[in-house]
């Protein structure tokens, strides 16, 4: 393991009777990195969470947290890892700091003096002393989040952390995990159905199908990628023909040509139509989403 890498996903497997779930999920975390993780309903995603936090246990494959192999050594392991799920688990009736005090007294080896610096990473310094049961769902979220890195962990795992919120919300949370990543060097995994707000939050990507994992890389090598070049010209038919020669030709949605966007190649197939008698009206870039990916991977599969 390098010092860079704060978690590493070996070959996992998982079983259950004679059905495998989970085939062979191989993927890695580095430090101070938004990872995000995608999946169709029924991908697998969550089962591979429950393993990563020791709640079920894989029938094969290796987990290290923190340089900590998993099954080895599972005590120091999972000091290294913090997380919590799409509503955190707190009382309504106690103030913030009462609703960390409590998780502190059930973890002998946490500081009382490390509740003041969580509250102040997540930023709720000025509502702390209030109850709970008036903080609005980002301000829940927040203190949830705190509570999961009261344990100094290396890596945060967050499942759909901006889940109800309102648009002004889910920014200042998108805002607060890169933050939490760039100024903590924390490595954060992320679960969302929001695609836009992956593309905007992560670094890297894994999208996993029918308990594999299909791709990993960074969003933007996984978009440029599938950069397409849209034509409109006239008379088409002669056109498709034309650059069918050089490269793979398809359709938009208008009967509009899209080819591989290879800039040093659209000039040189511009002049091509043109000296052909081919009116082109129209050249521009597309550039795919995450979502367009993650349809074009799975299948049309809806996220969880």
């Amino acid at each position: 393991m390098s010092n860079k890498e704060t978690l590493i996903v070996e070959n996992l497997v998982k079983r259950i009777g004679k059905k495998t779930i989970i085939k062979g999920v191989s993927f890695s975390l580095q430090k101070g990195e938004v990872f995000g993780f995608l999946g169709p309903n029924g991908a697998g995603k969550t089962t591979t969470i429950r393993m990563l936090v020791g709640l079920i246990r894989p029938t094969k494959g290796r987990i290290s947290i923190g340089g900590q192999d998993l099954e080895k050594d599972f005590t120091k392991a999972i000091k290294h890892i913090g997380c919590i799920v799409e509503n955190p688990e707190l009382y309504p009736y106690l103030t913030g700091r009462e609703n960390l005090e409590h998780f502190v007294r059930m973890v002998p080896s946490i500081s009382p003096l490390r509740i003041n610096e969580v509250v102040e990473l997540v930023g709720l310094q000025n509502r702390i002393d209030d109850r709970v049961s008036t903080y609005s769902l980002g301000m829940r979220q927040r203190l949830g989040i705190a509570q999961a890195l009261l344990g100094k962990p290396d890596v945060l795992i967050l499942d759909e952390p901006t889940n109800g919120l309102d648009p002004v919300g889910i920014r200042e949370m998108r805002e607060f995990i890169r933050s939490l990543a760039e100024k903590e060097g924390l490595s954060v995994l992320v679960s969302s159905h929001l695609l836009s707000e992956i593309q905007l939050m992560c670094d890297r990507v894994a999208i996993m199908s029918k308990g594999e994992i299909i791709k990993v890389d960074t969003v933007q090598q996984l978009l440029s990628e599938r950069e397409r070049m849209v034509w409109e010209v006239e008379p088409k038919e002669e056109a498709y023909a034309l650059l069918g020669e050089e490269v793979n030709v398809t359709e938009d949605e208008n009967g509009k040509l899209l080819t591989p966007l290879y800039k040093n190649k659209i000039p040189e197939w511009n002049e091509k139509l043109v000296s052909s008698g081919i009116t082109v009206k129209e050249m521009s870039p597309k550039l795919p989403t995450l979502e367009d990916l993650f349809i074009e991977l799975t299948g049309g599969e809806t996220i969880d």
